[in-house]
C-alpha cells in the first residue's frame, strides 16, 4: 500500500486529515494486502481514556495500541469543534457511517468478513447484507480487556479464519488492544477496524440520533437519553472530563 495521508495533531494523538471517501478505498485497499493493518476511531469517550492518569496496563497498552495504529480518523464532532477552536483543522470520520458505506458496497464480492463481538442476531444480519461474501463470527465472553487468555483467543480466531475485513465489536479498549496484538504476532492478513456498536446502528438493534443531532454534535445526548441507566456515567461523569484534557493541552508548549 502506496497511500498515505497528512497527519493532523490533536491533544496528543496524530489523526490522519482525510475525508471519509478517502478512507473507505484506504480500507478497501489495506483488505487486499497479505500484511495486517488496522483502523482506530478515537471519540471523546476515548480520548478521556487515553488521557486517564491511572497506570493499570490495560491503559498503558491502549496508548500503544493507539500510538501504532496504520490509520487513525477522528470519530466526534465535538473533537473538531474543539480542534477548531484551537485553530486546528481535524475532520470527521464517524465510525458507524464508515461501516455503513462499507456494508453498502465497499466490501468487494466474494471477500472474507469476520464479525467479533455482537450477537448472532447481529452476524445473521451482517451474513444478509453482505450476501457476496464469506461472513464468520465469534462472540468472546465479556472480560476481554483483562484477560489475555481472551486476547489470544480472538487472535488465533483471524490468524485461522485469514478474513479480507475484520469489524471488531468489543468495545474500546478491548478492540484496540486485539487489534494491535493481531498486528503484533505477525501472522494475520486483511484489515481490522474498531467499529463499537455500528453493526446494531445498522441493523436496527440500536437507534442511532437523526441526522440534525448528529451534525449539532448532539449524538451523545441521544444516546443518554436512549440508555441512561446504562451510559450516564460515560456522558454525565466522565465525557466532560475532555474539557480539561482540552484546556491543559491548550497550555502546554508545542
Amino acid at each position: 500500500m502506496g497511500k498515505s495521508f497528512p497527519r493532523c495533531a490533536f491533544l496528543g494523538v496524530s489523526f490522519a486529515a482525510t475525508d471519509i471517501r478517502q478512507t473507505l478505498l484506504w480500507v478497501v485497499e489495506a483488505a487486499a494486502d497479505t500484511r495486517f493493518r488496522y483502523v482506530v476511531t478515537p471519540n471523546v469517550d476515548h480520548m478521556v481514556m487515553l488521557h486517564g492518569e491511572g497506570k493499570e496496563a490495560w491503559r498503558q497498552a491502549y496508548r500503544r495500541a493507539v500510538e501504532t495504529a496504520d490509520l487513525i480518523v477522528n470519530d466526534s464532532r465535538v473533537l473538531t469543534r474543539l480542534a477548531r477552536l484551537s485553530g486546528v483543522n481535524l475532520p470527521t470520520i464517524p465510525g458507524s457511517d464508515l461501516t455503513r458505506m462499507l456494508v453498502a458496497g465497499g466490501i468487494p464480492a466474494g471477500s472474507k468478513v469476520a464479525l467479533i463481538g455482537g450477537s448472532p442476531t447481529d452476524a445473521a444480519w451482517l451474513r444478509t447484507a453482505l450476501a457476496t461474501c464469506d461472513v464468520t463470527h465469534l462472540s468472546p465472553p465479556m472480560g476481554v480487556r483483562d484477560r489475555p487468555d481472551l486476547q489470544d483467543a480472538i487472535v488465533d480466531f483471524v490468524e485461522r479464519e485469514a478474513p479480507d475485513i475484520t469489524f471488531l465489536a468489543i468495545g474500546a479498549p478491548q478492540s484496540e488492544l486485539v487489534a494491535a496484538r493481531i498486528a503484533a504476532e505477525g501472522r494475520a492478513r486483511g484489515v481490522a477496524l474498531c467499529i463499537g456498536a455500528s453493526i446494531e446502528f445498522l441493523s436496527g438493534a440500536r437507534r442511532r440520533a437523526p441526522r440534525w443531532m448528529q451534525q449539532a454534535s448532539l449524538e451523545w445526548a441521544f444516546r443518554l437519553l436512549s440508555e441512561p441507566r446504562r451510559l450516564w456515567r460515560r456522558y454525565i461523569v466522565e465525557g466532560p472530563r475532555i474539557f480539561l484534557i482540552w484546556h491543559r493541552w491548550r497550555r502546554t508548549p508545542s
